[in-house]
């Protein structure tokens, strides 16, 4: 089994975390100058590993082994979100780094804009599996401020250069290690998850078309408030929903804005952004007739128009048998009683990577759950334990 340098692994960390700090977090959104000087950072990381290191026409880092294989695929990525935590993705990256380092023969990526900062998300995965087109980034804009993509690929200084293709034939399979982002590890004192699948995630767009008028001129009988309908139809999801979801279904309201948005004006339209996860195709489509039925009884009972456009839908990734096995009985090993089998309820990068190789994930506690916060932490000896998890995993899946 290969020896892991866990100190080592800690330390790179508590480095990279220096990057972009805020508070105890960090703040390292997808091709800021802190995300580049990251992605610089880990590019001397990768090289000192003994890894040929490149950064690509979308910002992802490779690192590639340059012995024989069989090889795996390790990795995650290292943008945050705003004012967020220091260990979502980061973690997944360092981890491959004291991999390689170990002497393991992986390859480490470090993929762009997971956190979706950018329309349409995960661009560094979806890029790296030949499924972003030209037409997709032409038309993606930051969420944070509205720059397009081509502008701030141009100003990270990534314009012209080639974009990176995963030979999938050179891979036995991808690993990720995450931290778990809730508390079920933390509540049952376990010190390590093995992921058996990654939700999707079907995001949706609702606008309501009513009239823009006086709020005080304007009667309650005459008004087609746009802002009332969206309230009243999101009661109406919330209500229906746990009809016909399963057991680990989530479903989120992330935005209402409503126009012109002033206090004495009656709305006169309302954009929704909503979304619902689960890691079963049966549940999901479920979730999606009952939208569907939802905003058709919205537009029969009120007097204003719900218009229903789906935005994206990822798929289900079910992990690897042979892959969740090796964590298996070395979580044993490693935490004899403090591990489980856990499905993941956030997205991440192995979830497209599924669709060209085997993947696997491995969860760490999060502290109270907290994520995509700058309070998220994770206990130091947590996360040594299972970066020799993941090591010893590694090794045992590669032997197999």
């Amino acid at each position: 089994m290969p020896l892991i340098d866990t100190a080592r692994f800690l330390r790179d960390l508590n480095e990279l975390r220096q990057i972009g700090r805020y508070k105890t977090g960090v703040h390292r959104p997808t091709y800021s100058p802190q995300d580049m000087e990251s992605r610089r950072w880990l590019l001397q990381r990768l090289e000192e590993c003994g890894l040929k290191a490149e950064i690509d026409g979308i910002g992802n880092v490779f690192g590639r082994h340059k012995g024989p294989g069989p090889h795996l695929l390790v990795g995650s990525h290292i943008e945050s979100q705003n004012q967020a935590g220091w260990l979502d993705g980061a973690l997944g990256v360092v981890a491959g780094v004291a991999l390689a380092r170990a002497g393991l023969p992986v390859d480490v990526a470090a993929f762009a804009d997971e956190e979706g900062h950018f329309e349409g998300g995960f661009l560094g995965s979806k890029s790296i599996i030949g499924i972003l087109g030209e037409e997709e980034i032409d038309r993606s804009r930051s969420r944070n401020d509205g720059t397009p993509l081509r502008d701030a690929l141009a100003a990270a200084g990534l314009a012209g250069k080639p974009r990176l293709r995963l030979d999938s034939g050179r891979y036995k399979g991808f690993f990720e290690m995450h931290i778990e982002q809730g508390t079920q590890l933390e509540n049952a004192g376990l010190r390590a998850g093995v992921v058996t699948g990654i939700v999707a995630i079907w995001q949706w767009r609702i606008t309501i078309e009513g009239m823009q008028d006086h709020a005080g001129g304007t009667t309650m009988a005459e008004r087609r408030d746009a802002g009332l309908a969206a309230v009243r139809l999101l009661a109406m999801i919330d209500q229906e929903f746990p009809k016909h979801c399963g057991p680990r279904s989530t479903w989120t309201c992330g935005r209402i804005t409503v126009e012109p948005g002033a206090p004495s004006i009656i709305p006169g339209r309302a954009d929704i952004l909503f979304q619902f996860r689960d890691i079963d195709m049966a549940v999901l489509e479920r979730l999606e007739a009952c939208l569907r039925a939802c905003v058709q009884e919205s537009n029969r009972r009120e007097r204003t128009v719900a218009t229903l456009t789906n935005i994206s839908k990822s798929l289900p990734a079910p992990c690897d048998p042979a892959m969740m096995a090796a964590l298996d009985t070395v979580a044993e090993r490693h935490a004899p009683g403090l591990w489980q089998r856990m499905p993941s309820g956030a997205g991440h990068d192995a979830q497209y990577i599924a669709r060209v190789m085997p993947v696997a994930m491995l969860f760490t506690p999060s502290i109270k759950g907290i994520s995509h916060h700058w309070a998220e932490d994770t206990r130091e000896e947590d996360l040594a334990v299972c970066c020799e998890i993941l090591g010893d995993a590694a090794a045992a899946y590669l032997k197999g």
